[in-house]
């Protein structure tokens, strides 16, 4: 079930940031400076880091020698400067990377699987990363649908 409503959000969240151009993308509405642009490149972040944090894996390029909190924000400021191009290919390709590896840690010891963290706060079970995963699609994916309205109109859960 968290696998399907994961991959529902992700649908909702790539109709919601796709099929934009460039300025439409980067385009900011006050009082906020979050852009549909920043929000794909968050999200392929998320994708990738939440899947390497269940694996007991570092990141991989783009992101590797950069920290959580400054990848934050080098996501969000960066992707402005980002086409349209790069920023669905880099979302896209993190989903897919994203749903094959839960795929094959679902396989491998299961979701109830611990991952110990150096700092004993953080350590949890594989189920609360894909739980949290869920959280920050759910978050962002209505942050993308008050953007893309603003931008085109476009509103709704699913596309027509």
């Amino acid at each position: 079930m968290l696998q399907f409503a994961l991959d529902r959000v992700r649908r909702q969240f790539g109709w919601k940031t796709g099929g934009l151009g460039a300025e439409e993308l980067r385009r900011r509405h006050a009082p906020s400076a979050m852009t549909l642009a920043g929000l794909a490149k968050h999200m392929a972040f998320v994708e990738d880091g939440f899947a390497a944090r269940a694996a007991g894996r570092g990141l991989g390029a783009p992101w590797d020698g950069r920290g959580w909190v400054e990848n934050d924000r080098w996501g969000w400021e960066s992707a402005v400067s980002d086409s349209p191009e790069e920023l669905y290919g880099l979302w896209y390709g993190a989903a897919a990377r994203s749903r094959a590896a839960w795929q094959e840690l679902s396989a491998d010891g299961g979701l109830d699987v611990v991952i110990a963290d150096p700092d004993p706060r953080w350590s949890c079970n594989r189920r609360r990363i894909l739980v949290d995963l869920l959280e920050e699609y759910l978050k962002h994916t209505g942050h993308a649908d008050v953007l893309r309205e603003a931008v085109d109109g476009v509103t709704g859960n699913d596309p027509d």
